[in-house]
């Protein structure tokens, strides 16, 4: 209990430790992406990690020691709210098919050669034919190779009609290369 109540109360520097020892079991975690703040981040405009590469956060972060020519550079990641701590950034782009805008939501899963993620949200609100929808997602698994996406749309709603949708393309682009 008091473990619990410290790591929610408490600063997330106690954390660090956490982390660190998260960054020696998963040497391809904890990427920061350069970027010039934390809006930028997120809204995907720092993606994919540059031509050298993004350093990864503890202990493997020497590794990029010589590749940067500035003192200081300012790097993001998001992390997992409990242990396993690193995610792995993928941007998800899906352009629908069918005949008719409907209501709903899109979510999609990834699948490859080192794990499967859980389902992620792309899109909600109206979905129209022919429309492009792009997310980008921190999965709790580095998939490697990507074998297979799973697409999942639903309207929410009983409809006489019979709404079809389908995806006519998605393309995954894993964040570290």
């Amino acid at each position: 209990l008091f473990t619990g109540i410290k790591d929610f109360v408490a600063c997330n520097h106690l954390r660090s430790y956490k982390y660190y020892s998260d960054s020696i079991i998963y040497p391809d975690g904890f990427l920061g992406y350069p970027c010039a703040s934390y809006e930028l981040f997120q809204a995907g405009n720092c993606f994919p990690c540059p031509e050298g590469g993004c350093p990864n956060m503890g202990h493997y972060a020497d590794k990029f020691k010589e590749k940067f020519k500035n003192d200081f550079v300012k790097l993001y990641l998001n992390t997992g709210e409990a242990k396993d701590f690193p995610l792995w950034r993928y941007k998800v782009t899906v352009t629908l098919s069918g005949k008719s805008k409907v209501r709903g939501y899109v979510n999609v899963a990834l699948y490859g050669t080192d794990g499967n993620t859980k389902q992620y949200q792309i899109t909600t609100g109206t979905l129209k034919p022919d429309n492009t929808y792009t997310a980008f997602i921190d999965a709790e698994t580095n998939v490697g190779k990507i074998t297979k996406v799973k697409f999942l749309w639903n309207n929410n709603w009983i409809s006489p009609f019979y709404p079809k949708l389908g995806a006519a393309t998605i393309t995954v682009e894993a964040g570290q290369n």
